[in-house]
């Protein structure tokens, strides 16, 4: 071959390569978006368990925080949340821990639930209620858990929980104040945990709950009033006992975790007939891509009643 041929058929087979590897890279790059679309559409919701459902604040059967992980790793879950009052003590040890049998055992530590109540009219109880809620923003840190669930509180009037599910979640005010001074208090006192809050990273879900978030109007108007991307809604489908749909999609677009409540055996305070197909339908629509929490509140065994539950959630979140 002649120097001159050569030229010529490196400079062509120089080309022939170039236009290959753009045409390659070009098929690359529409796989790859073609994946990404898919996967979009089509990733199935990642399903978790708090230790709640183990334990339903049943007596003599408070299940440790550490047989719950283990549990729920040989049932099948993606993820737990820990219910704060369930653990065994608060030392960095512990927790930490927990964090580590639960990456042992596959499972992220996906949420953290508290209880507190800023609905009084004492600033010394709110401050203490405030104080509570932002160790617990700090416990969540340390376990590597994004999301925790936070409560209004409620009037108190009524003595029992027994007798306030008797009356539908619903409580009269404590005599002179109305429930403008209710949500004040409780706009205020969220507002004091929320540096906390950004600092560590943990998101606050407020739950529609009893007290002020019974309704959709009560939740969003806290959350609106706030107005921070540290403050979500923890959606939970077994709190609004009539008409839940249209409540639960007026919330859906807010929410950092959802608790999806089951009740086989029976409900231990009352029974829901949930439609979870139509439920993910609306989760959907609304581009949740969160946890879907199980909270079992029936009175069937849990080591049966939670597999079930499991199965039942992830056909309809499927």
């Amino acid at each position: 071959m002649t120097l001159l041929n050569r030229r010529k058929f490196l400079a062509r087979s120089a080309a022939t390569a170039a236009s290959l590897g753009v045409t390659s890279c070009r098929n690359i790059d529409a796989v790859a978006q073609q994946t990404t679309s898919s996967q979009k559409s089509s990733r199935p919701s990642r399903i978790a368990v708090s230790t709640y459902s183990f334990w339903r604040f049943r007596e003599d059967s408070k299940l440790p925080i550490e047989n719950c992980i283990d549990n729920a790793a040989e049932m099948g879950f993606d993820g737990v949340e820990v219910l704060h009052i369930q653990m065994g003590n608060e030392s960095n040890s512990y927790l930490q821990s927990l964090k580590r049998q639960a990456f042992a055992s596959g499972l992220d530590l996906c949420g953290f639930a508290t209880h507190q109540g800023f609905v009084s009219a004492d600033a010394n109880v709110r401050q203490k209620n405030i104080d509570h809620t932002i160790k617990c923003i700090e416990l969540a840190y340390q376990l590597g858990i994004p999301t925790m669930r936070i409560n209004t509180g409620r009037w108190g009037t009524t003595e029992s929980f027994d007798e306030l599910m008797n009356n539908r979640g619903i409580e009269p005010a404590i005599a002179g104040y109305t429930e403008d001074h209710a949500f004040d208090w409780v706009v205020e006192s969220i507002e004091k945990c929320l540096p906390t809050a950004e600092k560590c990273g943990v998101v606050l879900g407020l739950e529609n709950h009893w007290g002020l978030a019974r309704t959709p109007k009560g939740v969003l108007k806290i959350i609106k009033a706030i107005n921070s991307p540290w403050l979500k809604v923890t959606l939970d489908t077994g709190n609004f006992l009539e008409d839940p749909y249209d409540k639960l999609e007026q919330l859906a677009p807010y929410t950092s975790l959802m608790h999806a409540k089951t009740y086989f055996g029976g409900g231990i305070w009352y029974t829901l007939d949930l439609d979870y197909t139509r439920i993910a339908r609306i989760m959907r629509k609304h581009n949740y891509r969160g946890y879907i929490c199980l909270e079992f509140e029936g009175r069937e065994n849990p080591q049966t009643a939670i597999p079930k539950s499991l199965a039942l959630l992830r056909k309809a979140f499927s």
